[in-house]
């Protein structure tokens, strides 16, 4: 075999890898979901928590080691993640609901993107983080068509329709829609404009700069 044809040979396997997996996912696991839609697939995931209170629309992509839960970790509440239809989701996501997540039509993402309402309490200083409570945030809703880049984080804030989040941007507060953010903490520095329909340079509050 020649080293040219080893490279297709080597895709088919793993793409047919890929469907048998997926296949016996479902055969396996959808039903244990809230809901698990038409043509929806969920690649090798690290951890699944919570199923019951996942919602995953149609033609979904889960990229492989992602985490997806929907846990009441915080008590009283009924938490619930719902991913809408088309969304592509890239490896090692993790996603992880204790109120309420939604993620709109369409959302791509890259990989090891990490999406949360919730928090560690650290105020206690005699007391290690990790046995400190676990703090609800408000709800993060991700809006239809939005682009969140490698290795970003979204944590207690929600993020407008058609924005792009630049790779490594740490996103805590509410972003409007058609905006690009980037840095950490994250800030806006460019917005679509429907008057001159182009996109503008803005101030880190989301204003256009003034010429």
């Amino acid at each position: 075999m020649t080293a040219r044809s080893e490279g297709p040979n080597l895709m088919f396997a793993f793409r047919l890898r890929n469907v048998l997996y997926t296949r016996l996912f479902r055969v396996l696991f959808a039903r244990r979901f809230a809901a698990f839609g038409r043509g929806t697939n969920v690649l090798f995931p690290d951890s699944i928590e919570g199923a019951q209170n996942i919602s995953l629309g149609n033609d979904v992509l889960v990229g492989a080691r992602s985490l997806l839960a929907a846990r009441p970790v915080v008590p009283g509440n009924t938490p619930e993640l719902s991913i809408g239809d088309g969304c592509r989701l890239g490896r090692a996501n993790h996603i992880y609901a204790t109120g309420r997540i939604e993620i709109g039509r369409k959302v791509l993402t890259a990989n090891n993107v990490y999406i949360a309402d919730n928090r560690h309490a650290y105020e206690d200083q005699q007391t290690p983080v990790m046995d400190q409570p676990v703090i609800q945030l408000d709800p993060v809703v991700i809006g239809a068509g939005t682009w969140i880049g490698h290795g970003a984080a979204v944590v207690g804030a929600s993020v407008g329709r058609n924005c792009v989040i630049g790779a490594g941007a740490f996103v805590t507060s509410d972003v409007p829609d058609h905006c690009v953010v980037v840095g950490a903490p994250a800030r806006i520095v460019k917005r679509h404009d429907p008057v001159s329909d182009t996109w503008l340079p803005t101030y880190p509050d989301g204003k256009f700069r003034k010429e």
